[in-house]
C-alpha cells in the first residue's frame, strides 16, 4: 500500500498545528488525522470521536506498528514540507 498524497491544512492552535489528509494508492482516503505538539515533539493522532464518558476512541487506526510509522513519517514529512514554504 503506497501513500499517493497528503493534504494539510495547517492551524495556529498551542497543541494542535495541522489537520491532514492522507490517500492510498489513489483509492483510499483517510480524513482528519491531527498533528499535534506534544511533550516529546510532533506525533501524528488518528482520527476519533468522543465517547459519552468524555475518552476519545479512535475511528480509524492502523494495526501493526509498521504501518502507523509509515504514515506517521509520511504526514510529517509533509507537515515539514509545509511549514518551510510559509516560513
Amino acid at each position: 500500500m503506497q501513500v499517493t498524497e497528503v493534504r494539510i491544512t495547517l492551524r495556529d492552535e498551542p497543541k494542535l498545528k495541522a489537520f491532514a489528509n492522507i490517500t492510498f494508492d489513489d483509492s483510499f482516503v483517510i480524513r482528519g488525522l491531527k498533528i499535534i505538539n506534544g511533550q516529546k515533539g510532533f506525533f501524528v493522532s488518528m482520527p476519533s470521536r468522543k465517547r459519552i464518558d468524555g475518552s476519545f476512541q479512535d475511528i480509524v487506526h492502523p494495526v501493526s506498528v509498521d504501518l502507523r510509522k509509515h504514515i506517521e513519517d509520511k504526514v510529517l514529512e509533509a507537515f515539514d514540507r509545509k511549514m518551510k514554504e510559509i516560513i
